[in-house]
């Protein structure tokens, strides 16, 4: 915790312990987080526990056969726990949407019965299911936080919610369990949007491939794939695993891996990295390394762990928000207490002064900030090609003044195109038809550039015979 906090990252390497993932929707801020290891570490079958906020994912180490248990025990909380390899819940969206729509209208059937006047009860009656229907959730989590021994929103807002119901202002506490819900909402569709920038960086590559065996080519599954395996890659196809060109020639787009804007000539003996895409000639690949052990997944690793790297900013509000939270329930008991003792006001005044307090004084704002700000700018950089080792770093570029870059292919577009013509005693027209006739046999980037370019005159083309891709240096006819 302490290198954590300092933003380092670090990574106990224990081979006994074996952990599952799990995927875990409905956290909206890092001490939701905190509350799930704090009870799942609780329970006698569990022997370590680590969950990630910003990329929305929980390693558990456990005993026997407990998947079905850890799952209910995180629904218990008021999240959902889902195996990393099962498929995401289709209405996830829709449950997010449909408890503060449900309230909403709750809350506008009992301003409306208040304002026909229905007998109070019912009024109440609709501003208490609105309350149950947004706040069931925060209030198990708050439930399970001081059980836990630990103080968050969560716990915060359901004193609040508690105290008005207890002083009879029932539509105060419909109002603030939907803002809380409503900015719970948005916080949440904000992470799930930025943990899609890691998601898309694993789409890169396909989930099959071509192997070619003995019988023929059949279509596998990536995880099914061992070393040694040849793969076919057919143009315009990514190259699904590293390895080494068997046979063929080609020009590959390594940019989403290498960070290289042009595409790079490959032939045999030479490595392919997943992620690549093939964009011209087929290809026999030897497969070297695993699904889990590719670059590409060492990328995505990378960046997932960098966004777990505490800036210092983030590290300092971690530390004010654990001391914060208990200051404030503090100074709202004092507000509840002092001033009815010396007369100042009546005790139900004061008790409501101090349950606004609660509500005012929620840090979930503060403490969200700048982890989600952190989140998107790593995931949106990863996106683009741009690798940024932890949120220390990416608060480091604010203070720059300077940027040295040590190629040119980083600062280009990527797209080749022709600036200048240099012809030694021949006829440029004549070279240029030439030139055309031959490159429109290529499909290399380069020669792209050259049939561009010469196609916006008025250019003839000849006959090609003997035409020969050579690899690495141009073509030939």
């Amino acid at each position: 915790q302490t290198l954590k906090k300092l933003g380092y990252g670090i990574e106990e390497n224990d081979s006994n312990q074996n952990y599952t993932i799990f995927s875990i929707e409905g956290m909206d801020c890092g001490s939701c987080a905190k509350s799930i290891e704090k009870h799942l570490n609780n329970l006698p079958y569990v022997n370590d526990t680590q969950v990630s906020f910003s990329t929305g994912k929980m390693q558990i180490d456990f005993e026997g056969n407990q998947t079905k248990n850890i799952e209910k025990e995180v629904s218990k909380i008021g999240y959902s726990a889902t195996l990393q390899s099962s498929n995401k819940n289709n209405n996830t969206k829709w449950r997010l949407f449909s408890k503060p729509i449900i309230s909403i209208l709750f809350l506008i059937l009992g301003i409306v019965s208040s304002m026909v006047s229905l007998p109070i009860w019912i009024t109440n009656l609709m501003y208490i299911i609105a309350i149950v229907v947004s706040g069931i959730k925060p209030l198990k989590s708050a439930y399970y936080a001081i059980k836990s021994k630990s103080l968050d929103m969560n716990v915060l807002m359901s004193v609040a919610v508690n105290g008005a119901i207890l002083i009879g202002e029932f539509f105060e506490g419909a109002i603030v369990v939907l803002l809380f819900t409503i900015g719970t909402l948005l916080q949440t569709i904000s992470i799930d949007k930025t943990r899609n920038s890691i998601q898309s960086l694993m789409d890169i590559t396909p989930a099959e491939a071509n192997v070619v065996t003995e019988t023929g080519i059949i279509s596998k599954n990536l995880k099914d794939i061992s070393i040694g395996e040849i793969l076919l890659v057919k143009p315009g196809d990514r190259v699904p695993l590293d390895g080494t060109i068997i046979e063929g020639y080609s020009s590959l787009n390594q940019a989403p891996i290498t960070g290289e804007s042009i595409p790079v000539d490959k032939t045999i003996n030479e490595e392919a990295y997943a992620g690549s895409i093939n964009e011209n000639g087929t290809l026999k690949i030897r497969v070297s390394r695993l699904v889990k052990d590719t670059t590409l997944s060492k990328i995505i690793h990378m960046v997932e762990e960098a966004q777990e790297n505490k800036a210092p900013t983030q590290a300092f509000i971690d530390r004010f928000s654990e001391i914060y939270t208990p200051i404030v329930f503090i100074l709202a008991l004092l507000v509840m207490v002092i001033p009815p003792i010396f007369s100042l006001g009546t005790w139900g005044e004061w008790f409501y002064k101090g349950l606004e307090l609660l509500v005012i004084a929620c840090p979930c704002a503060l403490v969200i900030s700048t982890p989600v700000a952190i989140v998107t700018g790593i995931g949106s950089a990863a996106k683009k090609g741009v690798l940024i080792k932890g949120g220390n770093h990416l608060e480091a570029l604010g203070t720059l003044s300077a940027l040295a870059f040590d190629k040119t292919g980083t600062l280009t577009e990527g797209r080749p195109k022709v600036s200048e013509i240099k012809t030694i005693e021949s006829d440029k027209e004549m070279f240029l038809n030439i030139a055309l006739s031959l490159e429109s046999y290529s499909t290399h980037p380069i020669s792209n550039a050259i049939v561009d370019y010469v196609s916006q005159f008025k250019s003839i083309t000849y006959d090609v015979t003997d035409f020969e891709n050579i690899v690495g240096r141009g073509i030939k006819g």
